[in-house]
């Protein structure tokens, strides 16, 4: 068998290749090189938490199937014409992980261009993937002796005991193995094809500097700030959680009214904790967009400095899926890896990477090792996967170094459940009954019968002069809004999703400014304002929600404890209003624990008896529940299962209302340039989207600078709008499809952004 195609001459010297020139007269990318650069990088990746050795021979083993002789006849092929090799180059290296002692950890090799696979059934696919490319098999193992001369016999060693006997334990390490392998993967691909000299990996900075640095910063911010009757209270709380730090690493509980000062304090927590105890990361988890925007705005204002190589801050909230097609051949490459110290995203970015089974969503994965996860307004995870979330968040704190701060003014009674049931816990604000009578601020109305129209809600407002409206669906805000608008009212804003976030970031500087300077102001929003999302109002009205929601929106009442009195909270049924279907049985156990004659949703007493009673009414704990699917589905390392949800044996298709998903992922994700702030601003964006189209690898960096301008849209403006189609472009790829990366070319209104009909899409944000 002879390789006479390629170039270098007989066999016996024929070099062996990974990747063809990134350019016409650049260099070839030699397989040795990549499986040793890529082994090196998994194994630094992999260490922290104990599965260096996997990593490194995961890396070593991943790509040696390419040593085919046919496979590198089809590279050379490919390098002229642009196409793919269409050769399996994946199954040789998984059969010698198996059989040298890895076992099922194997599956990260055949995983790491497809992704992880069901365990069950992966070995007869295997087999038959062998049988079938057999000749090119026996081709690529003559050229084994020089590729892997080191290898040992028995690999067994390399996998921690305990991996081995904890099948839950087992499942999220080859998680993190397998994150290791592919960041490596794509980072020694990405830096050939960039013509460097090798991949570039972020070194660990000095977390006590950070600390420092937001030390002096915070106290200088404050210090520039308006005094405010509660600033006592709330250095109080910051001390308690930085004299927690010191405390062993595990499980804390940050639980203080609204306006406590727990955005801040949980941050110093964390970083202080970091220093004393050397871990390596804070990442920031928060439920809505806008959260994300205005933390990580502070964040940046109090860490980053111009003096560093690169920004300590990342924000992350993109929806772009680049495992999809709709990305492109090279879009991989450019997917998020968390490379950074200090890391700003969503419950969405974070756990559905944790359960994803796909590269690209899941190379930053191993970044969680080693890190301080502080989970920002952490009643607003959903319900329905609470029991596989906190399964992996024991599984990360137990085992993989993590320590985890779940920070919230209404604190759920995560410990009522299974997974939580024997895990201890610190917390940060011991006397939380006591610091919520000192900073109880608002006080409760009702009107839920008569029921009053979103119409008459909107004049209700506009008498008050100073007012903020949240309602549950975009649709409902639009309709406030208008009301607003048709009526004269200069001094009115919107908030919602439609939006992109530079734009709210816009309205929410208005908005403040409006508050502080004491001018007339209305707003109306979607529940994506009342999680964390610092604005003062003298009233507040809020659509009947579950009684956390009740509890945030009555945050942005009085915050600052300004007024003579308590703030207004008017809590309100409307009778042409809508809600999300999830909303039934919350609303419906909130209804029974709180209102009229019974407690307001500020009641501490009140709070865990209505979480215990919501999580009976959901069944969580019943063993037809999802999330008990979805832990069965771990137990058996059905990662697949997990991600895309079982498969249906009489259609052969996967039933993806069982999966793992904290949202409805049947979105597109959508760039508005409209959405800038003027028209140099926009050309800018417009630039920007044109050299990423161009690019044959996009650039993370471009993708980054694109996210103040991204948002998203429901899959159904498809169907319900065909003509919609024609007004989406796609920037990377060809498809339109969720997960692709698509231009907005249609209408933006100035005041509630992208402009379609309300009545298709009844989005919760």
């Amino acid at each position: 068998m002879g390789c006479a195609s390629l170039p270098g001459g007989d066999q016996e010297l024929t070099p062996l290749y990974a990747h063809s020139p990134a350019a016409a007269g650049s260099a070839w990318h030699l397989l040795d090189d990549h499986l040793r650069g890529t082994a090196e990088l998994a194994r630094g990746f992999a260490a922290p938490f104990g599965g260096g050795d996997v990593g490194y021979w995961l890396g070593r083993l991943h790509d040696v199937g390419k040593a085919a002789c046919a496979w590198q006849a089809g590279l050379v092929r490919a390098a002229g014409t642009g196409g793919r090799v269409g050769l399996d180059h994946k199954a040789l290296g998984a059969r010698i992980a198996h059989e040298r002692g890895l076992g099922p950890f194997a599956v990260g090799v055949w995983g790491h261009h497809g992704g992880l696979v069901d365990l069950p059934t992966w070995g007869k696919t295997l087999r038959a993937t062998l049988a079938q490319h057999q000749v090119n098999v026996s081709s690529a193992e003559q050229r084994l002796p020089e590729l892997l001369a080191d290898l040992p016999a028995d690999l067994r060693d390399a996998v921690p005991a305990a991996w081995r006997s904890d099948r839950l334990l087992g499942e999220m390490a080859l998680r993190l193995c397998f994150s290791a392998l592919v960041d490596a993967d794509f980072l020694d691909t990405g830096a050939h094809f960039a013509g460097a000299p090798a991949a570039r990996v972020r070194p660990d900075v000095d977390m006590r500097v950070l600390f420092e640095r937001f030390e002096v910063r915070r106290a200088a911010a404050l210090a520039g700030r308006a005094r405010s009757r509660i600033d006592g209270l709330r250095q109080d709380i910051y001390g308690g959680c930085l004299a927690a730090a010191a405390s062993p690493g595990g499980m804390f509980r940050l639980a203080a009214p609204t306006g406590g000062g727990k955005t801040l304090a949980a941050a110093g927590f964390a970083l202080r904790h970091a220093q004393l105890h050397g871990r390596r990361r804070v990442i920031v988890a928060v439920p809505f967009l806008t959260i994300t925007e205005q933390n990580a705005a502070v964040y940046r204002e109090l860490l980053n400095d111009g003096r560093d190589a690169e920004p300590v801050v990342l924000e992350h909230h993109s929806g772009v899926d680049f495992d999809h097609a709709a990305a492109g051949r090279w879009g991989r490459l450019a997917a998020e890896n968390w490379d950074a110290p200090f890391i700003v995203t969503t419950f969405v970015r974070l756990f559905e990477s944790l359960y994803a089974r796909k590269p690209a969503a899941v190379r930053r994965l191993h970044r969680l090792a080693g890190s301080v996860i502080v989970l920002d307004e952490v009643q607003a995870l959903p319900h329905a996967m609470l029991v596989p979330i906190l399964d992996g968040l024991r599984l990360l704190v137990r085992h993989f170094g993590v320590s985890v701060v779940l920070s919230s003014a209404t604190q759920p009674d995560f410990w009522a459940l299974s997974p939580f049931a024997q895990l201890e816990a610190t917390d940060l604000v011991p006397d939380v009954a006591a610091v919520a009578a000192q900073l109880r601020r608002v006080s409760f109305e009702w009107q839920l019968d008569p029921q009053p129209t979103l119409a008459g809600v909107a004049a209700q407002a506009a008498d008050a002069g100073c007012a903020m409206v949240v309602v549950n669906t975009t649709r409902d805000a639009q309709t406030v809004f208008e009301q607003w608008r048709d009526a004269g009212e200069q001094a009115a804003w919107h908030l919602s999703t439609r939006m992109c976030p530079a734009h709210r970031r816009r309205v929410l500087t208005a908005v403040r400014g409006r508050l502080k300077a004491g001018r007339p102001v209305l707003l109306v929003s979607t529940q994506l304002i009342e999680a964390g999302v610092d604005v003062d109002f003298p009233v507040v009205f809020r659509a009947v929600a579950p009684a956390d929601s009740l509890l945030q929106a009555a945050g942005r009442a009085n915050r600052e404890g300004r007024l003579q009195g308590l703030g207004r909270v008017v809590v309100f049924a409307p009778a042409d209003g809508h809600q999300p279907p999830p909303y039934t049985t919350m609303v419906d156990t909130t209804a029974a624990y709180f209102g009229p004659g019974r407690a307001d949703p500020d009641d501490l007493q009140a709070l865990p008896r209505y979480y215990r009673s919501l999580y009976e009414a959901l069944t969580l704990a019943d063993r037809g529940h999802v999330g008990q699917h979805l832990q069965r589905a771990r137990a058996r390392w059905e990662f697949q299962t997990v991600s895309d949800g079982p498969l249906d044996a009489g259609t052969n298709r996967r039933d993806r209302s069982r999966a793992f998903r904290l949202i409805d992922d049947d979105s597109l994700t959508v760039v508005t340039a409209q959405g800038a702030a003027d028209v140099g601003e926009r050309r800018q964006v417009e630039n920007l989207i044109a050299e990423l189209r161009a690019a044959p690898v996009p650039a993370m960096a471009g993708l980054r600078e694109l996210q103040p301008f991204t948002t998203t849209l429901h899959r159904s403006v498809l169907r319900a709008r065909p003509d919609v189609a024609a007004l989406l472009r796609p920037i990377l790829g060809t498809e339109i499809a969720p997960g692709a990366l698509l231009e907005w070319c249609g209408e933006y209104d100035d005041a509630t952004g992208i402009a379609l009909d309300t009545a298709v899409e009844g989005l919760v944000l």
